[in-house]
């Protein structure tokens, strides 16, 4: 009796420290239960942290983090948002990367329409919706992240515009209906390098980015 009370205390420590480190929710193992509309609008994806030190921007720029052609533009925007915070946003872009990705592979419409904007919504459903016509169910996964980079930055009034080109491995298998592998290798992964561009309305209050466009790097 006291193995199992002590077992499931460990086993409720673990699950909130993953709650805590990947952001809320990746949904990686299996479907999690649908959250209330009111608690969802609490998760941050990208939270910037404050910044207090203005001298270390020039070495937050030069940690690998921002690209030479996005350095103008993301001094700007630390100009214009003290609050932003280059390795903070990074971070948060990379699990962006990955909820993203592990939502659209299970077909959650409604987890993507909270992390994108309506035109890149629009294409994963189109995507999804074609998949699953054709009895297709996806078992991938994301092995690694090996670099995540800002490569151009743009302050356009009060909406900010950060793309970061993403270098990650990833296992990929397509199943039909039946569980019958169709396409793929777990035992392969595939590297990919994308360009994933994310905006903000820095005067707003809801301090999340939306992704707003992906393209092959």
């Amino acid at each position: 009796m006291y193995v199992i009370v002590i077992l499931a205390m460990i086993a409720g420590f673990l699950a909130l420290r993953l709650y805590s480190v990947l952001g809320k929710r990746t949904g990686h193992e299996q479907e999690p239960a649908p959250r209330p509309a009111e608690e969802r609008a609490k998760v941050t994806v990208l939270q910037p942290r404050t910044s207090v030190e203005t001298a270390g921007d020039s070495v937050r720029l030069s940690e690998g983090l921002v690209g030479p052609g996005a350095e103008a533009g993301v001094r700007a925007l630390i100009g214009a948002d003290r609050n932003f915070d280059v390795p903070q946003f990074v971070e948060g872009a990379k699990s962006a990367y990955k909820m993203v990705l592990e939502a659209f592979w299970r077909g959650d419409r409604d987890e993507l329409a909270w992390l994108c904007d309506t035109d890149v919504l629009a294409s994963f459903e189109d995507a999804i919706a074609a998949r699953e016509a054709e009895g297709h169910v996806l078992d991938n996964r994301l092995v690694r992240i090996e670099k995540a980079q800002i490569v151009s930055a743009a302050l356009n009034g009060r909406i900010a515009e950060l793309s970061l080109r993403f270098e990650a491995d990833i296992a990929a298998i397509t199943r039909d209906k039946d569980g019958t592998v169709v396409a793929g290798s777990m035992t392969d992964a595939i590297g990919t390098r994308d360009i994933w561009t994310f905006t903000r309305d820095i005067r707003s209050a809801d301090p999340n980015w939306k992704l707003s466009e992906t393209d092959e790097a």
